[in-house]
Formats: structure tokens, sequence, C-alpha cells
């Protein structure tokens, strides 16, 4: 059986309609937003493996990082990260930053889990 994606286009870029992140883009699904700006939203995951736990997800609907091309995302990613990483003081304490794709994520959109504390820092 296949399955017909509707694609929605919005002033943010592409949105796939049945994506959970899109719809949490959208304030379609509630989230608890920590940040947010015109490329990025970041959010707690749902189902934390640290103390923190969030979600950075580039508010363009890229199914896998092999299919992101727009260095564009990138840039804001890594600043959202930098900018994450020091207002939780993980800076301090040890983080790990990771990204899954080829079917490893959960969820379909690109994201990146920031978590912490870790490692010798997080004993401090």
């Amino acid at each position: 059986m296949h399955l017909h994606i509707d694609w929605v286009i919005g002033s943010i870029g592409s949105i796939m309609a049945d994506c959970v992140f899109c719809k949490i883009v959208n304030k379609e699904i509630p989230a608890k937003v920590v940040y947010e700006d015109s490329d990025v939203i970041v959010f707690p995951d749902i189902h934390p493996v640290k103390p923190i736990h969030l979600l950075i997800v580039p508010k363009k609907h890229v199914p896998d990082l092999l299919e992101l091309s727009d260095d564009s995302i990138l840039v804001a990613v890594r600043k959202t990260i930098q900018k994450m990483v020091k207002e939780t003081k993980l800076n301090k304490r040890g983080f790990r930053v990771g990204i899954n794709g080829g079917g490893a994520q959960a969820i379909d959109h690109v994201h990146i889990h920031l978590m912490g504390p870790m490692g010798k820092a997080a004993a401090m």
C-alpha cells in the first residue's frame, strides 16, 4: 500500500502535513517550547535520557540529514545548540549532541538531541 503525502508550503518553507514536528512548529500540537526563532524551535524530548534532553528542530521539513542541502539551516542549528548549551549551563557540566539518520530516527524530520550533564564534568 502506498500512502500519498500532501505537502503544505508556508512562510517558513516546506511543511509535511502529517509530521509531528511540523505540527509542533505550526502550533497544532502543544509543546513546552524553550526557544524559538524564525528557523529553529527547541523543546524537551518526551522520553529524556538525561536531566536535560532538548530537541533542536529546524522549522523547515527535511526528512533526513542526508537530504539536508541548505547550509543556512546548519548554521541556524549550530547557533541554537551553542545558545542552549550556555543557557542550560551544560558548557560547565558536560553535554552530548546527537543526530540520528538513515532510518534510526523515530520521527522523519531532521532534529538534534542535546543531552546532559555528561561525562566527568557531570559529577562536579
